[in-house]
């Protein structure tokens, strides 16, 4: 993929995920704004990318707020002239069950993700469609938001919004030529070193080096951070150009569509539905596969 030409803008870029899109982004051939909440973290990150000679700069900032999202727009205007390609990847985790998650946590939470995410992109938004010539918003989703997970109300609630923006800005952007797509990572981060199941191979990979067993690769799509770039950087060139509104996951060897939302079993009762017909009816038609919820517990080895 060649991004000659073309500049973009990760949240969260300072590292994890977020670095890993930056650094291909750049090796691609785009020039890239940095922004993190951690100065130290996006500098880094700005001088591992032009050691390798790739073009970035750096702004140091928490999202959230329009002002935030309006500053690194300029940024990328002042230092490189334009604004292609928006990755709203920033996030934050504060995970509590239902009964011990504060307000705070909560508002926090969706702060970061859904109003960064919101903030950032219709800054990139107004930017594209006044410049001309299209854009690409890529935003990041996770299974939690597709399926819900145990733990995280607040981080599920946030990332099944983002998916629902996406597709509704996928729509209301189509005539501009700006793309917008959700990314579903499954990777080796500080946010999943939390999961129990895969904290041990994290923390391998980490410290030692050692590559991820095959099994968590193939059967859970699990991989590194660096094998969800390849994503970002399709999602942002020219050969993505007709692919909008989705929500694709990847992760280890995997690569995935996710299904959007829809009725799958319908019943009629003419002049309506009691509580009594609904009750009768529900175990024989509508009710009599229940949708599966909650993200499958990893396989254990051997399974």
């Amino acid at each position: 993929m060649d991004l000659t030409g073309k500049t973009a803008i990760v949240t969260g870029g300072g590292r994890g995920l977020g670095f890993a899109y930056a650094s291909a982004l750049a090796a691609a051939g785009a020039a890239v704004v940095v922004n993190d909440v951690d100065a130290g973290a996006a500098e880094q990150a700005v001088k591992v990318i032009t050691a390798a000679g790739g073009r970035a700069v750096a702004e140091v900032a928490p999202v959230g707020t329009g002002e935030t999202a309006q500053a690194l727009v300029d940024r990328a205007v002042e230092a490189f002239g334009r604004l292609d390609v928006m990755v709203a990847n920033a996030g934050i985790l504060r995970d509590r069950v239902l009964w011990k998650m504060s307000d705070e946590d909560f508002d926090e939470v969706v702060r970061v993700h859904l109003r960064g995410t919101f903030t950032c992109a219709r800054a990139a938004a107004i930017r594209m469609r006044e410049q001309g010539g299209g854009g690409r918003i890529v935003t990041a989703c996770s299974p939690a938001g597709q399926r819900g997970n145990f733990g995280q109300t607040s981080y599920a609630a946030a990332k099944a919004g983002i998916a629902a923006m996406t597709r509704t800005w996928a729509l209301e952007l189509a005539r501009s030529g700006v793309t917008v797509n959700a990314i579903v990572p499954v990777a080796a981060t500080g946010m999943t070193r939390t999961i129990p199941a895969f904290a041990p191979y994290v923390e391998a990979l980490e410290k030692n080096g050692e590559p991820l067993p095959d099994r968590l690769r193939k059967a859970e799509g699990f991989g590194t951070a660096e094998d969800v770039a390849g994503l970002v950087v399709f999602l942002a060139s020219d050969a993505a150009a007709g692919v909008t509104g989705q929500c694709v996951g990847v992760g280890g060897d995997k690569l995935a569509l996710w299904s959007h939302p829809q009725e799958i079993v319908t019943a009629y009762a003419d002049g309506g539905w009691s509580a009594d017909a609904i009750a009768a009816a529900w175990p024989v038609s509508v009710g009599r596969e229940p949708q599966s919820y909650g993200i499958p517990a990893p396989q254990a080895p051997g399974a």
